[in-house]
């Protein structure tokens, strides 16, 4: 068996935005790992459009859930992300 990195996946929610069309207030968001936008103060997020963006991180605040919360909001943000391509 391989060993695998746990990843940690990050959820934030939205407390405040300036565009209504990209950001719903009290909407949970995932959050990608971006360690440069982390030093500007920024995280980069799956947006309602389904892209990922840089958005102040003061626009957001984390949350943990228990495991199988959080893979039921991957599963349902992928099937979003999908729709959207489609």
């Amino acid at each position: 068996m391989k060993n695998r990195k746990h990843i940690k996946y990050r959820f934030a929610v939205c407390i405040e935005t300036d565009d209504s069309d990209l950001l719903t207030p009290h909407r949970i968001y995932r959050v990608l790992p971006d360690e440069d936008a982390k030093k500007s103060n920024y995280i980069r997020i799956i947006d309602d459009e389904g892209e990922d963006y840089l958005y102040p991180a003061g626009y957001f605040v984390f949350v943990e859930f228990p495991a199988e919360v959080e893979q039921a909001l991957l599963r349902v943000s992928k099937e979003k992300r999908e729709k959207i391509t489609k």
